[in-house]
């Protein structure tokens, strides 16, 4: 195949099984995303500052409704106690979630027992409610308090603890701008045996001031940082046009080969439909290919 050609259809089939995400209020736009987003899409269901649990299962539900795959956010440090972390397994499952994104939480002090996505890992629950997978964060860029080293350590660990307990673990990355570092860091997993699946996570389409509204929110702390001590990568990255650079990029490490990564995850940043709209667009082939991007038709 021509290396163009090869390069549009790696492009397609990332995008085709992409997965999303939302927040709480995106929920009255799931009946028009239904136009865009084919049945079974996985779909993260963020936890927001001020959200209640309530408002987690609630959307869960609507996405399951929807045809969709609903995988929600849990905050360890949200959680007040282990009864709380049992009720709260037991009501996601009854609003047939499969699947949870686990994460520390970007919080000071921790509500609860638990402080960490490795002890949510250690308590036991997720077998216990049928979970047999999960998706915990990745953060290949580091991260504001935590030395990269533990990080490091935090990723095999939780692998292991997971593996343990009959769970699968996918990683899902901090969002990021450039495909070196990323690739950098799978590189550094498969060295320490980590076969784990990796997820690029990726910045959906988004004017610069809502990118940084959402970024604090979303914990993208180095990102935000890396961001502005080089403006002329956020206009270049991202501008109006969502992440076209750095999916190119990422594609033709998978068309080389060098690409040991399994998948791309889009965050909407507030703009769930029109992120639904860039993924319809793109995983249909509507794209021009140029030298370091493309140009998206009718997103």
């Amino acid at each position: 195949m021509h290396e163009h050609a090869a390069i549009h259809a790696v492009i397609v089939d990332l995008i085709r099984h992409a997965s999303v995400e939302m927040n709480v209020q995106d929920v009255r736009h799931l009946e028009a995303s239904q136009l865009f987003l084919n049945a079974g899409r996985r779909v993260y269901v963020s936890h927001l500052p001020r959200q209640s649990w309530d408002d987690t299962i609630a959307t869960c539900r609507s996405v399951r409704s929807a045809g969709y795959e609903p995988i929600p956010h849990i905050p360890a440090r949200l959680l007040t106690d282990e009864q709380a972390f049992d009720e709260l397994l037991a009501r996601m499952a009854d609003a047939g979630v499969c699947e949870t994104l686990l994460l520390a939480g970007d919080y000071a002090q921790a509500a609860g027992p638990y402080h960490s996505t490795s002890e949510l890992l250690r308590a036991g629950g997720f077998a216990k409610y049928g979970f047999h997978r999960v998706s915990i964060a990745g953060h290949p860029e580091g991260h504001p308090i935590v030395a990269d080293e533990a990080l490091r350590r935090a990723e095999c660990e939780r692998v292991a603890i997971a593996g343990q307990c009959g769970i699968a673990v996918k990683f899902v990355t901090q969002f990021f701008f450039e495909a070196a570092p990323f690739m950098h860091w799978v590189a550094q997993l498969r060295a320490q045996g980590v076969r784990a699946p990796v997820i690029a996570g990726l910045a959906g389409p988004a004017s610069l001031t809502t990118l940084f509204k959402f970024a604090l929110r979303c914990g993208a702390g180095p990102s935000i940082r890396a961001l502005g001590a080089r403006p002329n990568v956020i206009s270049k990255l991202l501008g109006e046009h969502g992440p076209e650079s750095v999916v190119i990029a990422l594609a033709r490490a998978r068309a080389s080969g060098a690409g040991d990564f399994d998948g791309i995850h889009l965050f909407s940043f507030g703009g769930f439909l029109r992120t639904c709209r860039w993924l319809h667009a793109v995983g249909q082939g509507r794209f021009a290919l140029k030298h370091d991007s493309f140009e998206v038709s009718g997103a």
